[in-house]
């Protein structure tokens, strides 16, 4: 068991997080497990990537994979996925839990994640093509569904009619 971080190599106060599906653990800083379990955006703390991806450790080899795709936006870390190598297995291993990119990702107006089910309310006055009715602003639209060819369309029922509505008219509510 390491007394550092086995990303960042950060002394002291670690966590062990579990590297499921596999009986495999890493011991890892706040910093490191606060971006492993939320959102993770571009900092200097995550250029010890660069490092982490080459480790001995298949498992920190995974997690390191894994930290750098959440940033593949940043230059650096695409760079780095570029020359990264790991074995098949390995690869196979990181890969299991990525999200899907071809997957739409519908957001509200203030860009939290809408899901099936999910209550909003209309932000602005909206005019309904067809229905002869203006959905007024503060209207809360309950279960709504979402569009699966358009991620800035969600449905719901306004005033008894079933409409579409745009994303950036919403506000998630509950």
């Amino acid at each position: 068991m390491s007394d550092t971080c086995e990303i960042c190599s950060a002394p002291g106060g670690l966590t062990t997080h579990s590297m499921a599906p596999r009986d495999a653990t890493v011991q890892l800083c706040d910093t490191c497990l606060a971006g492993v379990k939320g959102p993770i955006s571009d900092a200097p703390h995550w250029q010890c990537l660069s490092g982490a991806i080459w480790s001995e450790s298949e498992a920190v080899k995974v997690l390191a994979y894994r930290l750098l795709h959440g940033l593949k936006s940043e230059a650096w870390a695409q760079d780095i996925l570029d020359i990264a190598y790991l074995e098949p297995d390995t690869l196979a291993w990181a890969e299991e839990d990525l999200p899907d990119e071809n997957a739409l990702v519908h957001r509200d107006s203030n860009g939290v994640v809408l899901s099936a089910g999910d209550s909003v309310v209309l932000i602005k006055d909206l005019p309904v093509k067809g229905a002869g009715f203006t959905a007024k602003r503060g209207t809360p639209v309950r279960n709504i569904s979402l569009s699966p060819a358009n991620e800035t369309h969600i449905e719901g029922r306004v005033n008894g009619q079933q409409i579409v509505i745009l994303t950036q008219f919403v506000k998630k509510t509950g």
